[in-house]
């Protein structure tokens, strides 16, 4: 059940006559579109015809199966790989297909359960309610009456994978230059990204894994739900889980007739996006309408648990502030956000780019509502990608596409959404609480530039922070001040008492804005609670390193 391309390649290497039919057909329908590719080109009407053989492409990925689907739905997140109008047309492929016959889905049922279909659920629908590229659904009962939906995997489906896995990378190497592919990097590595994606979402035990990880991360959050899994019913290749009862979040009349408000699911669909990737590191890579609903309570649903991703500790954080830079306009930093990211190599001369994202960002924040988001910004960055070496990191691949579609079902709400009014404010709480030593590390660098403190900046993140009512300010004074207090803050109290001092001034006017900012918040009795609070938590050790020592 897992990818192993050396595995593979020895068994079809010795059995080579197992795979002449499928590279028949593949060269049939690649040549075909190859050759009318190259017909464009020597008759020179390619400028006209480039969108139909975009066309032409998404078309031919479709009649070659499931792994091709896949093939597309990956390349569609990948600007440093696709020419911007190939990528609109593979963002359009719809990953379904004709369900496969009944009877022999209830043989796989039967088989991987080890009982009857009757023996298992009390009742389920006698065809399919939804087929994919991977597999199909049932509705059914469960003898003790829980309703739940049943996903049985398509039969074959690891060996047609691994066949056509071996076959794209064994072609990797020589297809590449006939494709419209900006290769920054080995093609078949990306072979093997998408191989290792694929055979994680065929495992059906492993998304059960997957959607008890999610649950747990989300166990305090009342807004979020997430179906439970029944291990009595499934297998690698059969998943028995609990039936959601929802609206899709495109049905924008539904949710509003169920007396639910769109902009507050938007709001917990991004939040929960953002919690995913900045708190959890562990994310739904494939947040598309078919798997999101909107609860006749008014949580977010998710399902289908196939493909997910991890991020490590210092990306979260590098995200986490790459979104300030952004908003402040920072684009050295934000530069320097790149090469850390793996956006940009170590070695990228990075002064000649800063003027290029100056360009493509620069406007960004001043647009209307309605022209800025994600999207937009990705197209933007589809064209750099060919004036300067950028790439999209593996890893990333998955966050983009996760993005853009969470982004396009917000949209489909309220066309005047916009994912920084919820992105920024999170980030500003986040960072103001500084709940880790990166995040804590990521503010100062946040708030001193050059040397100096930077004062605006605080207001803002302070202001934007505010603006949530449920965020409360006075927990987050009392970890500042438990930090300023302690050891670690000692470079963080140098650095404040310098900027208050700076320019052979006292800074008193930024001071007084400040407090104005805040002091509703921060009445004398609860104001004095949190200082007690922070000093019962520095020991006696800690407060004598404060203060300093005398000469006798």
């Amino acid at each position: 059940m897992e990818y192993d391309a050396q595995r593979i390649a020895r068994h079809y290497s010795r059995q080579p006559w197992k795979i002449i039919g499928r590279v028949l057909k593949i060269l049939w329908l690649l040549g075909g579109f190859l050759l009318r590719m190259l017909w464009d080109e020597g008759r020179n009407p390619a400028e006209a015809n480039k969108f139909k053989r975009a066309t032409d492409l998404r078309q031919t990925l479709t009649r070659l199966g499931p792994t091709f689907i896949k093939v597309g739905q990956a390349l569609s997140t990948r600007p440093d790989l696709i020419r911007k109008d190939y990528l609109e047309e593979l963002i359009k492929l719809q990953d379904r297909l004709p369900p496969f016959e009944d009877a022999i889905a209830f043989s796989i049922i039967e088989r991987e359960l080890g009982r009857s279909v009757e023996e298992a659920y009390a009742e389920i629908t006698p065809h399919p309610i939804a087929a994919a590229s991977l597999g199909q659904v049932y509705r059914a009962t469960l003898k003790t009456g829980e309703e739940v939906a049943v996903k049985v995997q398509r039969p074959n489906l690891t060996p047609v994978i691994s066949r056509d896995l071996f076959l794209m990378r064994w072609a990797a190497g020589w297809m590449a230059p006939f494709l419209p592919l900006n290769l920054g990097h080995d093609l078949t590595l990306i072979v093997d990204e998408f191989g290792t994606k694929l055979f994680e979402e065929i495992d059906y035990l492993n998304e059960g894994r997957n959607a008890e990880r999610f649950a747990a991360n989300f166990q305090d959050d009342p807004t979020v739900k997430v179906p439970a899994i029944y291990w009595r019913y499934t297998s690698h290749r059969v998943l028995t889980l609990e039936w959601i009862h929802g609206f899709k979040l495109t049905d924008a009349e539904s949710i509003r007739a169920a007396g639910l408000d769109p902009n507050d699911i938007i709001e917990i669909g991004v939040t929960s996006g953002l919690r995913q990737l900045l708190e959890f590191g562990f994310f739904h890579a494939d947040p598309h309408p078919g798997n999101l609903f909107a609860t006749p309570d008014g949580r977010m649903a998710y399902i289908d648990f196939g493909m997910m991703d991890r991020l490590d500790a210092p990306t979260k954080e590098t995200l986490a502030s790459s979104v300030v830079h952004l908003i402040n306009r920072d684009y050295c930093a934000l530069a320097d956000d790149f090469v850390a990211l793996g956006f940009l190599a170590p070695d990228t001369r990075i002064e000649p780019i800063i003027p290029a994202l100056e360009r493509v960002l620069g406007n960004a924040m001043g647009e209307s509502v309605g022209n800025f988001n994600f999207k937009t910004i990705t197209d933007e960055f589809s064209e750099l990608m060919y004036e300067y070496p950028f790439r999209v990191p593996a890893k990333f691949s998955l966050i983009i596409r996760s993005l853009v579609t969470q982004e396009g079902l917000a949209l489909s709400l309220d066309s005047n959404f916009k994912i920084v009014d919820i992105a920024y404010p999170y980030v500003a709480r986040r960072l103001l609480k500084g709940e880790s030593a990166e995040m804590r590390k990521r503010l100062i660098e946040i708030l001193f530039k050059n040397g100096k403190f930077q004062w605006e900046r605080l207001e803002n993140m302070i202001a934007i922070a505010r603006a949530d009512e449920n965020f409360d300010l006075l927990p987050t004074a009392q970890l500042g001040l438990q930090y300023l207090l302690s050891e670690e803050g000692q470079y963080l109290r140098n650095k404040v008492l310098l900027a208050l001092t700076e320019d052979d001034r006292l800074h008193t006017e930024e001071v007084q804005r400040l407090w104005n900012l805040v002091k509703e918040d921060l009445k004398p009795a609860r104001l004095f609670d949190v200082a007690l609070g922070a000093l019962r938590e520095i020991s006696t050790e800690g407060v004598a390193a404060l203060i300093p020592a005398t000469t006798h």
